[in-house]
């Protein structure tokens, strides 16, 4: 009995454009991206949800709240959704980051899964560790269902490596657009990857995201 999630990263953020980095910060929509939300939305009227669950930042939250409006649904709010916390990062752009935290950048580009952000940051393994309980915990209120969950880049890594097996360590080699529908699987054990970063119902996503 497979639970079926649809991860919906957050809509265009103004911060996305200038590939700034957000982590906790609270960022709204950009015009393009409220554009996503509806858009999204409308390709997903033909879905029925058992659940609808959101990261409790305003970015995700907008674009969760189109969405359930429009297709009828009741939304939780959880920040186990929130995107990774990256510490001293935040607010700066990647090539800002590379050239004022130099070593540490290294580590961040380079998927040091004990590498720690400085200032409150997470490590990419304790991150991993939230998102792999956080979605666990949700499938297992849902079993056998379907569930919409509305978060962020970082999240959605994450997901994808739990449903493909791919190391935290290696590589990224699959995108991550703004409002793209992504489908995982859980039979109570084990994920499986269903779909990824569909898309047709957008006119322009970004995937800003560092390949690291």
């Amino acid at each position: 009995m497979t639970t079926r999630l649809c991860l919906v990263r957050h809509g265009e953020t103004a911060w996305n454009v200038e590939r700034r980095l957000q982590g906790h910060i609270d960022i709204p929509l950009n015009d393009n991206g409220l554009a996503q939300a509806r858009a999204t939305a409308a390709s997903l009227l033909a879905e029925r949800f058992d659940a609808a669950y959101s990261s409790d930042l305003t970015r995700a939250r907008q674009t969760a709240d189109t969405i359930a409006s429009r297709c009828g649904l009741s939304l939780g709010f959880d920040a186990s959704l929130r995107e990774r916390h990256y510490g001293s990062f935040q607010t700066l752009t990647y090539d800002e980051a590379r050239n004022r935290f130099p070593a540490d950048y290294h580590r961040f580009e380079t998927r040091d899964p004990e590498f720690t952000f400085p200032e409150g940051g997470e490590s990419l393994r304790e991150f991993a560790s939230r998102i792999r309980t956080t979605l666990e915990d949700i499938a297992r209120r849902h079993r056998g269902g379907a569930v919409l969950v509305v978060t962020h880049g970082g999240v959605l890594d994450i997901a994808h490596r739990l449903a493909t097996g791919k190391g935290l360590e290696s590589p990224r080699d699959f995108t991550i657009p703004n409002a793209a529908l992504n489908w995982i699987g859980w039979d109570g054990e084990v994920w499986s990857l269903i779909a990824w970063a569909e898309q047709r119902h957008l006119g322009r996503a970004l995937d800003e995201l560092p390949n690291a």
